[in-house]
């Protein structure tokens, strides 16, 4: 792949949009690399996927407004689908997925970290949908999933205003999980990851499951969903050997995914 970097370190995966160059826009070619690669890792058995940028200045600055200038409604549509695809893609992996946030998560960016379960930025971190200034809206879910994240009157705030956020603020309205040097953030990040691969990939999955489809459903609906959920796990000999290893006040055996 020219644009988009994937490497599996033990049970964490690190999937890097790779354009520097153009701090890491999302065009057509990147959309396209990053709709397979999230293919091959949801079928995969890694526990925990980390998502950032290539280079210091940029998570990802944005879609790539050169690509977009001269584009037909029907383009538009087609272009807007593809990213949306991709957005759906992240947030629907079994595994946790999450975002490192190096700079400017602008737009297209800004929705690629919203689609991540959890955000951890760097203290040069800035967030923004900046798309009705260009005459558009938030095409890849933004509105929406910013509304999720922080409330719909900020989010119609920071839409229709387009201000951008900094990672104090970010932090402060729940956008963020937390903010670190910039040094230390791959760091950070793949702390967590480790530490939530450590956990059992199924009860994990399953937890991520009910989180994921208990949005917008009545309470009764989602606990039904998550009594069904809490069973299955049941059926594991990770939850046989983990509770066994507790009642005895022994140290488990690692998680083996079944």
């Amino acid at each position: 792949m020219e644009h988009v970097l994937y490497e599996r370190q033990g049970d964490v995966g690190v999937l890097t949009v790779n354009r520097p160059n153009a701090l890491n826009a999302l065009n057509s070619a990147v959309v396209a690399e990053l709709t397979g690669i999230l293919d091959e890792i949801a079928a995969s058995d890694v526990r925990c996927i980390i998502v950032t940028g290539a280079g210091t200045k940029a998570f990802v600055a944005g879609a790539d407004i050169a690509e977009m200038k001269d584009m037909t409604p029907e383009e538009a549509a087609a272009f807007s689908i593809a990213g949306n695809v991709v957005m759906e893609k992240l947030e629907a992996l079994p595994m946790p997925a999450i975002a490192a946030v190096n700079g400017y998560a602008l737009g297209g960016g800004c929705e690629l970290a919203l689609a991540c379960d959890i955000r951890i930025g760097s203290e040069s971190a800035m967030f923004a949908l900046p798309e009705v200034s260009l005459g558009i809206l938030p095409g890849y879910g933004g509105v929406q999933r910013l509304a999720r994240a922080i409330g719909p009157a900020k989010a119609k705030e920071l839409t229709f205003t387009t201000n951008r956020v900094g990672a104090a603020d970010a932090l402060a309205l729940g956008l963020v999980n937390s903010v670190v040097p910039a040094e230390e953030l791959m760091d950070a990040a793949m702390k967590m990851a480790q530490k939530i691969a450590g956990n059992a990939p199924v009860g994990v999955r399953a937890a991520k499951k009910v989180a994921n489809a208990s949005v917008g459903m009545a309470l009764a609906d989602s606990t039904r969903l998550e009594v069904e959920a809490f069973a299955s796990c049941f059926t594991t000999a990770d939850r046989q050997e983990a509770m066994t290893a507790f009642v005895e006040k022994r140290k488990a055996q690692p998680f083996q995914g079944k």
